[in-house]
């Protein structure tokens, strides 16, 4: 079977744009939360993970200009411009702008997205009420199909292998690493560009998450409290945006052409709850199984993995869940150390489990694993859990399982291994 070894990183998140600061800012406890704009005050929930402008922080601050030319930004909506910038970072890492026509042809493009461009289509809702069906835009559809990232990707770079996009709630990105994974191990491609993208922040999205009780309302004055995974005192997520970009590839390939691997792809699992629209099974029976799978794929026991990237969105129904699938499976004696990194930078929707699969990568690479936010009266639920939390804790970390659980009861989880 062929071994699956990741090459390049590309990150925009609300810490930062660009892997190493977004990960140097997660350690020193940095967040990424904060309070949205006038539009957003008459709203339950005002506050988000919004990805910082270059006006407000030089240093990791957003330039659409770095992703797109001027003229081209009108025709995408913000997740695209997200995805363009993380990929530029993550293939000039892996060094992967070939030229060579079958090189293109083996590259596949597999970019999730939990909603796509639901800013572009509120606005194009607003305009048809507002100013009639003529004003639209003829690149109003394109500029918000789920698929436009992926899409764009290809285009830019001429990647002509498999193109597809996972849309599956928060699950997503998680989805697409795993299914850019199962393509190259059948023999479909050499390499892979996978992950996620989302900027979903609009009054109607956050409208629509509040009416269903879905976000935190209690920390409005004090943006960096209100995401505390784990903790008795969560109230809901707190939404957030941004893209985490990968560059899988076949090992043999990645030597070959003289690539440095970061971390190997061991193994995946993907389940569904058959439960209920918008939360677990309080036992988390699916996202037990799907972690179990994973680690089938991997030939490894629960005991042989150290570290674990939670979903851990801070809704009280999804982190109990949660909490139940890891007790079931790593057992209550503090085995295996649980990181929530949605404490620091929200919850980027289909875009979280491409940036933690990141976190989780380099937790192995740097041998440490990143801190929970405001874990400050743990939930009864997590008795006997390891929340790493206060700070950054140096530890030996062999093997990391990330996992993104979504709306509709799908599971997925997917396992790295430090490279020797």
């Amino acid at each position: 079977m062929r071994r699956i070894v990741v090459t390049g990183m590309g990150a925009v998140s609300p810490l930062a744009c660009g892997v190493e600061l977004s990960w140097r800012r997660l350690l020193a406890g940095q967040s990424g939360l904060r309070p949205l704009p006038e539009w957003a005050q008459a709203l339950p929930a005002r506050i988000a993970g919004l990805v910082p402008d270059k006006a407000g922080d030089a240093d990791g601050g957003f330039d659409p200009a770095q992703a797109a030319a001027p003229k081209d930004q009108r025709k995408m909506d913000r997740f695209i411009l997200f995805a363009l910038l993380a990929t530029a970072e993550a293939v000039a890492q892996a060094g992967w702008t070939p030229q060579d026509a079958n090189a293109l042809e083996r590259t596949a493009t597999i970019i999730g997205s939990g909603v796509g461009g639901f800013p572009a289509m509120a606005e194009a809702v607003r305009i048809t009420e507002q100013r009639g069906v003529r004003r639209l835009s003829p690149f109003t559809i394109p500029s918000f199909l789920a698929n436009l990232a992926a899409g764009h990707v290809s285009i830019k770079y001429g990647y002509k292998g498999p193109l597809g996009t996972p849309v599956t709630a928060c699950a997503a990105s998680v989805q697409a690493i795993g299914d850019a994974a199962r393509m190259i191990r059948a023999g479909e491609a050499d390499v892979a560009i996978c992950g996620g993208a989302e900027a979903c922040i609009d009054i109607v999205s956050l409208g629509g998450f509040a009416a269903a009780r879905a976000l935190s309302s209690s920390f409005n004055e004090e943006p960096r409290r209100a995401s505390r995974p784990f903790d008795r005192d969560r109230d809901g997520f707190v939404m957030g945006e941004g893209a985490g970009i990968l560059v899988v590839e076949a090992l043999e390939h990645a030597l070959a052409r003289g690539a440095t691997p970061i971390a190997e792809i061991v193994g995946y699992g993907t389940t569904a709850d058959a439960y209920h629209m918008t939360s677990g099974p309080p036992d988390g029976d699916g996202a037990r199984r799907a972690m179990e799978i994973g680690l089938r794929q991997a030939r490894l026991e629960p005991g042989e993995l150290q570290h674990l990237n939670a979903h851990a969105t801070s809704t009280p129904a999804g982190d109990d869940s949660e909490l139940g699938a890891i007790g079931a499976l790593f057992g209550r004696s503090r085995s295996i150390a649980v990181s929530a990194t949605k404490s620091a930078t929200g919850h980027l929707l289909g875009a979280a489990g491409g940036l933690e699969a990141i976190f989780t990568i380099l937790a192995l690479r740097d041998q440490v694993a990143p801190p929970t936010l405001n874990f400050e009266n743990p939930d009864p639920g997590a008795d006997g859990i390891d929340i790493v939390s206060g700070s950054p804790r140096p530890m030996q970390i062999r093997h990391a399982i990330s996992n993104g659980f979504g709306f509709g009861g799908v599971n997925a989880s997917v396992i790295f291994r430090r490279m020797d």
